[in-house]
C-alpha cells in the first residue's frame, strides 16, 4: 500500500478511536486500560492503542494489518459480550460479507502453513507453542489441533494433518462463531494471514 494511503487510513482510525468512549467497551472486550490508551494483546504481544497512534509497549508502530486489526477491534465492539464458542470456517458465518473473496484465506493463510511444515510437524508443534498455541483435544483424527488466543474474544484453531503414502497434508484455521460479533470478515481474514505469518517467522 502506498505510504501517504497508509498514512491517511491511520489517521482516520486514530481519530475515531478519539471518539470512543473507552472505559464503556473495555469489559465487553475484556481489555485494559492505561491511562488513555487501551491495552489489547495480538498473539501475545501487547499493544497501546489510543486516538494518539498504535504501538507496543517499545514504542513501535506495527505493521499496516496489525493496526487495522487493533483499531477495528474497537471500533467494531458489540454492545455486549457476544458468546457462542462453538469452531466454524469463516465461510460459514452468517454475518459474513459477500464481497469478501475468501480465496485469499486459503492461499495467504491455511496454504503458507501447508507449504512450510508440510513432513515437519515437530516444527509445527514447537512454533505453535512459541507462539504460546495450546494443543486441545477435539476427539477428532488431526495430528495436531491447537487453540491460540488472537484476540481478547477472539480465538483460532488450527487443525493440521500430515502427509502420508495415500494423501496430501491438510490444514485448516477455524474462529469461534462469536468471532463475527467482533470484528469485519476481511479483519479475521488478516488475522488468519498474522497467524500463518508468525509460524513461519518461528522457524526460520
Amino acid at each position: 500500500m502506498d505510504a501517504s494511503i497508509f498514512d491517511n487510513h491511520y489517521e482516520e482510525y486514530c481519530r475515531q478511536i478519539n471518539e470512543l468512549n473507552l472505559p464503556g467497551i473495555k469489559d465487553t472486550l475484556a481489555i485494559e486500560l492505561r491511562g488513555a490508551d487501551a491495552i489489547i494483546p495480538f498473539f501475545g504481544v501487547n499493544y497501546l492503542v489510543s486516538g494518539s497512534g498504535i504501538v507496543d509497549e517499545g514504542g513501535h508502530q506495527p505493521d499496516y494489518g496489525v493496526c487495522v486489526i487493533l483499531a477495528k477491534y474497537l471500533l467494531l465492539s458489540p454492545e455486549t459480550p457476544a458468546v457462542n464458542e462453538e469452531w466454524a470456517s469463516l465461510k460459514d458465518f452468517h454475518k459474513r460479507s459477500q464481497l469478501t473473496n475468501f480465496n485469499v484465506f486459503t492461499s495467504d493463510a491455511e496454504r503458507p502453513i501447508l507449504t512450510t511444515f508440510t513432513g515437519r510437524l515437530a516444527a509445527l508443534s514447537e512454533a505453535a507453542h512459541r507462539l504460546d498455541g495450546k494443543p486441545v483435544d477435539l476427539g477428532t483424527s488431526y495430528d495436531l489441533s491447537i487453540e491460540f488466543n488472537a484476540l481478547p474474544r477472539i480465538k483460532i484453531l488450527l487443525n493440521f494433518t500430515d502427509s502420508d503414502d495415500e494423501f496430501p497434508a491438510s490444514c485448516s484455521l477455524l474462529f469461534q462463531k462469536q468471532a463475527e460479533e467482533y470484528l469485519d470478515p476481511e479483519s479475521l481474514i488478516m488475522i488468519g494471514i498474522a497467524c500463518a505469518h508468525r509460524l513461519q517467522r518461528l522457524v526460520y
